[in-house]
Order: structure tokens, then C-alpha cells, then sequence
């Protein structure tokens, strides 16, 4: 075997360990999931869909998905304008550090602090915790990462285009609409879909000014630390895998789809 079919034997060795080091453990909790967990009148080993029906069978729970998802659909369309707005603003003002650095800070504060914060904050000014709350927590927590996600498609535009625009006689905003956006919307989408997902996962912010209202995540820390772990939970974190997973494939093809539209272009 030669050096470089040798050091692309290693390479995918690294590859492949990466993978399993990193989606292995989602396997438990799907096969747990599916499991009989000893239930009369199932045979060791035998397959069944009990679990994920029984989900259904819970007001609280069916309350924190129904709350997840609109708690997530305020957060996947307020997202991605303020994080517009904020890349703009990069381009246009004279501080572009300064504002990168203001919109990326809650990065670096521990999610505990920016929650109990948070609730202080919502506290003196007399706002009760509600899903209004949890949705203004979950704006800031994704905001950074849409902020970077648009960002990042607003370099690769080039300003030559907005110039010809200017030079036809069109207004800022008109050339921003007709010719920027449609070159980055890709970008936007994909800012609004990574929102969803972080929204839908977040717990520890959520939990500290939720008040009485259940999400998702939640529901599922709550019932862990009450009765611990159960072939319900397993059912419950299996279909939240395979939600996130799907929308992380959803944001890989709009990714993928906007490059090749920015190639066409």
C-alpha cells in the first residue's frame, strides 16, 4: 500500500470513528423505544408501536408539541429579519466589529445566566411568564446564528450588481428587493429553518421563564428528573431525533440549492 493510499485508508478510519462517536448513542433510545419493556402479552424481542402511540394519550404533552411548534414558528419568522437587518448594518455603518461583536455576545453567556436574567428582567418589568417570553428568550438565543448564516451568504454577493442597479435609476431599497434578495434568500431560509431547530431544542433558557407553560424539551428534562428514563421517553427522544435530523436535511438542500443558483447567476 502506497503513502497516499495509506493516508486515505487513515483518513476515512478518522471519518468513520467521528461518525459512530457521534450518532451511536442515538441508537438507544430508538431501539429502547421499540422495545415490549416487558408489557404482558409481548414476546422478548418482538417490535411494537405502543410507546409512540401512548405519547399521544398525554395533555401535557400534546399542550408543550402544540407550543413547541408555535413557539418555533414565531422564532423561525421574527429570526431571520433581525438578523438581516443586523448583517446589513455590518455593510452599511462604520463600526462593523462593534455590531458583530453586540449581536454575537449572547454566545458567550451561559445559557443559566441569560436565563435567570431573563426572568429578572421580565419580573421588574411586571410581564408574566407566558409563551411570549419563551419566544422573546429563544430571539436572542438563535439570533447570533442566523446573524452569521446571512452573514455569510452576504459575502458572497457582489456589490457590482446593487451598482447597476443604482446606475438604472433604481432606489436602495428597490435594488435590495429585486436584485440582492433573490440571490441571497437561500440564505435567509436557511437562517429561519437553523432558528426552528434551536428553538425546538432549547431547555435550560426555557425553562426559567416558561412559568406554567410546557415545551417539548421541557416536558422531557421535568419527566426524567420525576420518574427517570421509560419506553415513552425513549419513543418521545427518537421522534424529536428524527425531526431535527430532518430539518437539518431540509437546511443542507437549501444550502446546496442556493449555491448552485449563485453558480447560475
Amino acid at each position: 500500500m502506497g503513502p497516499g493510499r495509506a493516508g486515505r485508508a487513515v483518513a476515512w478510519a478518522y471519518i468513520a470513528a467521528l461518525l459512530l462517536f457521534l450518532y451511536v448513542p442515538l441508537a438507544p433510545p430508538l431501539l429502547f423505544s421499540l422495545g415490549g419493556g416487558g408489557e404482558a402479552g409481548t414476546r422478548a424481542g418482538a417490535v411494537t408501536l405502543r410507546w409512540y402511540r401512548q405519547l399521544w394519550d398525554n395533555p401535557l404533552l400534546v399542550g408543550g408539541v402544540q407550543n413547541s411548534l408555535l413557539v418555533g414558528a414565531l422564532v423561525g419568522l421574527i429570526t431571520p429579519p433581525l438578523a438581516l437587518l443586523a448583517a446589513m448594518a455590518v455593510r452599511e455603518l462604520r463600526r462593523p466589529r462593534l455590531i458583530v461583536a453586540t449581536v454575537l455576545l449572547p454566545l458567550f453567556i451561559p445559557g443559566v445566566s441569560m436565563g435567570l436574567a431573563s426572568a429578572f428582567f421580565f419580573r421588574q418589568l411586571g410581564v408574566t411568564p407566558s409563551l411570549l417570553t419563551i419566544t422573546t428568550v429563544h430571539v436572542v438565543w438563535a439570533l447570533p446564528f442566523a446573524f452569521l448564516i446571512i452573514l455569510a451568504v452576504m459575502a458572497t454577493f457582489d456589490p457590482m450588481y446593487l451598482e447597476a442597479a443604482y446606475l438604472h435609476g433604481a432606489g436602495r431599497l428597490r435594488a435590495f428587493v429585486d436584485v440582492e434578495l433573490p440571490l441571497i434568500r437561500h440564505g435567509i431560509l436557511g437562517a429561519a429553518i437553523f432558528s426552528v431547530i434551536l428553538s425546538f431544542n432549547e431547555t435550560v433558557r426555557t425553562a426559567l421563564v416558561q412559568g406554567p407553560n410546557n415545551t417539548v424539551q421541557t416536558y422531557i428534562w421535568s419527566t426524567f428528573l420525576q420518574v427517570g428514563l421509560s419506553p415513552t421517553l425513549y419513543a418521545l427522544m427518537s421522534l424529536l431525533i428524527a425531526v431535527t435530523l430532518g430539518l437539518v436535511a431540509v437546511l443542507l438542500l437549501v444550502g446546496a440549492r442556493g449555491a448552485v443558483s449563485a453558480r447560475g447567476g
